[in-house]
């Protein structure tokens, strides 16, 4: 036996034990090992200092401050310190570090400090700009936080789980996820989908009673955070949160190995191609330096330089940034984002996925008819249905509260005796219910479910048969009725005997039909407009529902989308995955289908090479939303959708979602505008000074000068997350093409190349200028072409017709030119080693620049042209 005691100095439970047992120090490693559904009830409370009436709020906080967060894995955000040691760790940087401790050590002070000061200058922008970055997406993320209702101080309250600790007593229903590991209190036909931690797809039955079970899966009355709950309600008792729980490690596995998105493989692609024109540039320059006999230590630190300017530096920072600000953007536009680089994926998005109800209809869902199984109106089907739906224990559906909301009759003498949850395998849920010496099972579901469980069929208060002919006539009735539009629930009875308590799944059997509840959901006024305005976008819409294939024909019928070949969840399972994957895209509307079928769907799209978004917002949702590139819910979902989603719509409207696309490609488009210099004008810079180094007796740019270009050209691009484009570059989906890089890189980069080699021509066959002045006229050039060439690069179009670039890219563009042009013209020029030029070599530099861009503006569209 062992005692458990609350030790809040060691932020963890200590055990008190027999002298035979060694006393197990590791807090982590206890409580993971800890089997605490062994434990009763009255023990787990005075171990945790609880009760059933839960925590004070004072109590919690302390445990709060002792326990820290309730996360399953630790925060996104590093501190500035962390984010600084980890780019002090960047070879490039280390390299320049060490470059600048050798020329201290050499006795150069003097780069020493300008190499230091740009170091610092570089890292502190950038790791302070991701931080803010950060910061602002963590913000977003909290205004959608997951929330548990938690019993303290004796009422329930809707707090954050983050908020949750040991010794807390949460309510659960349908559609909540388990936010920690604990005991059941109370459990009323309590069914939790495990398939985190057991891979069974079938719900598990849980209650309160001791289970001496060994392992996790097998314990009837323990939850463990991740799971759901997929029916019935309950309470539970938390024994432990956060890294604690045995889903806290499963996560900080997953986290460690986690695939990398779509927007990281593009970056990391791209890091590689300017990873092998850097090496191979340096190493070449470094190779004809020493062998030509220079200077050794210039010869390094000129490689070295010449390295740090190929190097896009800032792209983290202007990705992260440019992520930031889109999001915020984004939740102007009722678009809340939980994970950054899902922007990305949402503006390269070509196919969405989507339930109908209440993203293409109104989600007014009313009761229009009740019919028995020969079409006529029929109060018994209401009756039936009506008690069906008061005494169900689990969440109510909006069906259920357009069946109570006509004419609540309530519930008289009938009491509940026992239910059978709903769950999307049987597509139905009974209820059983007693009055005097009557026990009655009332089972209402999808009709072809309940159907199934019917052996006769009510017709005029008699029992018939329900044979093949009885059942094709239901099917004209029901079919009928869905050419319409409208939605049917199926109704049967079963009568039980008196001494039965309970029943479960076998009960649902020879049941007799009664009739049918028949309601109507109309599609929204603008729901065709939005779907045209994401058709007109390149997002093909395709409707994943649960509803009868005719009601889903229907609802696409009346918003727009093309009936272009209708799937049935039944035709589906006879499908293997390849199959599937062949004809997924043919198919556009996809009826009855199952959670899993979902996330085979989405699955296939996705093997099929597509960019996949799926919007849903029930507990059958969560799979899909989770296997899609970009997974969206909306801020009434279940919290086990919302927690999958990556982005939250607070406002389930289709509309909303055309505009987080245009916005998801803005914000590429603007990364893309980095990436673009940073391979074209940086490329050819860097070119042009490595094989001029090879023939020029001397440098033609000392490493100091390569430092600062780099320094005033990273100053010049931090207003480009702000910059607004043009609406060819929203209008299609776009994603990483390395092929299309390359060949911009390429293109431009010859061409800057080229008006390089003019400009070294003219510095030495024309003004026959010394080293100093050919370095100062060079550097004006490379950063005036560097810096300028933004407002031709930003824009497919002519440049005075293009949108105008944000003032905040002018300011830094501008103002990083004026400043470079006066560091190496001024009066501290001498200092980086330049030296002042005549009026009439400023004349020739000024006209080879304009030159240059008249050329890039015309290589631009050969360069972009797919």
């Amino acid at each position: 036996m062992q005692d458990r005691l609350f030790n809040p100095e060691r932020s963890h439970w200590t055990f008190a034990r027999r002298a035979a047992r060694p006393k197990r120090e590791d807090a982590r490693d206890s409580a993971i090992d800890l089997d605490f559904w062994h434990t009763p009830f009255d023990a787990l409370f005075s171990a945790l200092a609880s009760s059933p009436n839960g925590l004070s709020m004072s109590e919690a906080e302390k445990r709060l401050s002792t326990f820290g967060p309730n996360r399953m894995e630790a925060s996104q955000s590093r501190s500035i310190l962390r984010k600084l040691a980890q780019r002090l760790l960047n070879p490039l940087v280390a390299i320049l570090l060490a470059a600048a401790a050798i020329s201290g050590l050499s006795g150069d002070f003097g780069s020493f400090v300008i190499i230091v000061t740009v170091v610092t200058l570089s890292l502190t922008l950038d790791v302070v700009q991701e931080h803010r970055a950060e910061l602002t997406a963590e913000t977003l993320r909290e205004s959608v936080a997951i929330e548990a209702d938690v019993l303290r101080d004796g009422l329930v309250s809707a707090v954050s789980v983050t908020t949750l600790v040991p010794g807390d007593v949460v309510k659960l229903r349908t559609g909540d996820l388990i936010p920690a590991d604990g005991v059941v209190l109370e459990a009323r036909e309590l069914q939790i989908n495990e398939a985190l931690m057991t891979g069974e797809p079938f719900p598990a039955s849980k209650t309160n009673a001791p289970c001496s079970a060994v392992s996790p899966a097998d314990a009837t009355n323990a939850l463990f955070a991740g799971t759901s709950v997929v029916g019935g309600d309950g309470t539970m008792l938390i024994v432990e949160t956060g890294g604690r729980t045995r889903f806290g490690a499963i996560a900080a596995a997953l986290a460690a190995n986690a695939p990398p998105t779509a927007l990281e493989q593009g970056v990391r692609r791209l890091g590689f191609l300017i990873l092998r024109l850097t090496l191979f540039l340096t190493l070449f320059v470094l190779l004809v330096q020493l062998l030509g006999h220079r200077p050794a230590m210039e010869s390094f630190l000129f490689a070295v330089a010449l390295a740090v300017g190929l190097t896009p530096e800032l792209l983290p920072m202007v990705m992260t940034v440019t992520l930031a600000r889109g999001a915020q953007r984004m939740a102007n536009r009722k678009v809340i984002v939980k994970r950054l680089s899902s922007i990305h994926d949402l503006g390269a998005m070509d196919t969405l996925c989507v339930d109908k109800t209440g993203t293409l209809t109104e989600a007014r869902i009313t009761l229009t008819t009740n019919v028995d199984c020969t079409g006529k109106v029929s109060e018994r089907v209401l009756d039936l249905a009506r008690l069906n739906s008061a005494f169900q224990g689990g969440v109510r559906s909006a069906l259920d509260d357009a069946i109570l909301a006509i004419d609540n009759k309530g519930t008289g003498a009938w009491k509940r005796i026992s239910e059978v949850p709903f769950d999307f395998e049987r597509r139905c849920l009974s209820v059983l219910l007693a009055r005097e010496d009557e026990h009655v099972l009332i089972t209402k579901g999808a009709p072809e479910s309940v159907m199934a469980r019917c052996v006769a069929a009510e017709i005029e208060g008699l029992a018939h048969p329900l044979d093949e002919l009885w059942h094709e006539r239901l099917a004209e009735l029901q079919d009928s009725y869905s050419r319409d539009g409208l939605r049917l629930l199926a109704v049967g009875i079963k009568s039980i005997s008196i001494g039965q308590t309970s029943v479960s799944v076998d009960d649902e059997a020879d049941l007799t039909l009664i009739g049918f509840c028949v309601f109507a959901d109309p599609p929204k006024q603008d729901a065709a407009d939005a779907v045209k305005n994401l058709t007109v976008l390149g997002v093909g819409i395709k409707i994943i529902s649960g509803d009868h294939a005719a009601v889903v024909a229907h609802v696409a019928g009346a918003v727009g989308l093309s009936n272009h070949g209708i799937l049935t969840g039944t035709e589906i399972s006879d499908l293997t995955d390849a199959a599937l994957e062949s004809r997924v895209d043919d198919i556009g509307l996809f009826a009855r289908i199952d959670p899993d079928q979902k996330r085979r769907i989405v699955t296939a799209l996705r093997r099929r090479k597509h960019v996949v978004g799926f919007l849903g917002d029930g507990v059958n949702d969560a799979p899909a939303i989770h296997a899609a590139h970009v997974g969206m819910s909306v801020t009434g979902a279940t919290e086990v959708a919302r927690a999958a989603a990556d982005m939250i719509l607070l406002a389930p409207d289709l509309s909303v979602l055309a505009a987080g696309v245009r916005e998801g490609r803005r914000t590429f488009a603007n990364i893309l505008k980095y990436i673009r210099m940073g391979t074209s004008s940086n490329f050819g810079n860097m070119l042009s000074m490595a094989l001029s180094s090879v023939v020029l007796p001397f440098l033609p740019l000392l490493p100091l000068q390569i430092l600062l270009n780099n320094l005033l050209y990273d100053l010049s691009e931090v207003g480009i997350p702000f910059d607004e484009v043009d609406d060819e570059d929203v209008a299609r989906p776009e994603v990483w093409d390395m092929r299309k890089i390359l060949r911009f890189t390429i293109i431009m980069g010859a061409v800057s190349s080229l008006f390089d080699a003019i400009t070294f021509a003219v510095l030495l066959k024309v003004v026959h200028a010394d080293e100093s002045i050919f370095q100062t006229g060079w550097f004006v050039e490379s950063i005036a072409t560097q810096i300028l060439v933004i407002f031709l690069i930003r824009s497919r179009r002519l440049p005075w017709r293009a949108n105008r670039p944000n003032p905040v890219l002018l300011v830094t563009s501008i103002g990083a030119l004026v400043a470079s042009v006066v560091v190496a013209l001024g009066p501290w020029g001498s200092l980086f080693g330049f030296t002042g030029l005549s009026i009439s070599l400023t004349l020739i530099i000024a006209t080879v620049t304009l030159s240059y861009l008249m050329a890039a503006e015309a290589a631009k569209r050969f360069a972009l042209t797919t």
